[in-house]
């Protein structure tokens, strides 16, 4: 459903950080990107999610070039597509939990009867009129997982989820994000430095300057 065709990505100071970058992502597939700091990882999310632009070569979506749609056309589709998780969790502070997690709902002009029904799946029923600052961390990631997945996305990208996470919490929320992802079909790409967070997913990649590769069997 992802495919990477020879994807460039550098910088007015010379700095290259993807050089013909080829890769298909199924349908399904929960997938952890690792590697050293600066080597794109983030980039690379940011160019898939439409937050920044390739220099050259194709990211494809269900088979259509992102790169060729107007505005309007990938707006849409990341809106319809696409789910994000980060790690500083990006929940709005003024609107209640509810709300927060029915955002991508109202975006698509869907009901918005599924987001209380995704904030029972992650732990946190009855809790839909309460606002952000009466939660922790880990009650924060779980609304954001429930505001990623709530519109049924194809594709996930997760920017380091459990970054702001003490191990125990990060452990349960990973957790909850693998039954979420196999519970709706959805795939996914998560960026970590963890390596506790990256046993969670179906299969480990490394991304050097040479692309992305098979972490080393432990």
């Amino acid at each position: 459903m992802l495919e990477l065709r020879k994807l460039n990505k550098g910088y007015a100071n010379g700095r290259r950080v993807l050089t013909d970058l080829d890769y298909t992502l199924g349908a399904g597939e929960f997938v952890a990107i690792m590697g050293d700091s600066g080597v794109g990882k983030s980039t690379l999310l940011n160019l898939i999610a439409g937050l920044d632009t390739a220099d050259s070569g194709a990211i494809m979506i269900d088979g259509v070039d992102i790169a060729g749609l107007d505005d309007d056309a990938a707006t849409r589709l990341r809106r319809s597509h696409f789910g994000f998780i980060f790690q500083a969790f990006h929940v709005l502070p003024h609107l209640t939990l509810l709300q927060n997690v029915a955002l991508p709902l109202l975006l698509n002009a869907s009901g918005v009867e599924r987001a209380a029904e995704m904030l029972d799946a992650v732990g946190l029923a009855g809790r839909g009129n309460d606002f952000p600052r009466q939660l922790s961390g880990g009650e924060l990631q779980r609304v954001a997982i429930a505001r990623a997945l709530v519109h049924r996305p194809a594709l996930v990208l997760a920017d380091e989820p459990t970054g702001n996470l003490d191990p125990e919490t990060a452990h349960e929320v990973l957790l909850l994000l693998r039954a979420e992802l196999k519970a709706t079909g959805a795939s996914a790409l998560m960026v970590t430095h963890s390596q506790a967070a990256a046993a969670m997913a179906d299969r480990i990649l490394i991304l050097t300057r040479a692309g992305l590769h098979p972490a080393p069997a432990t």
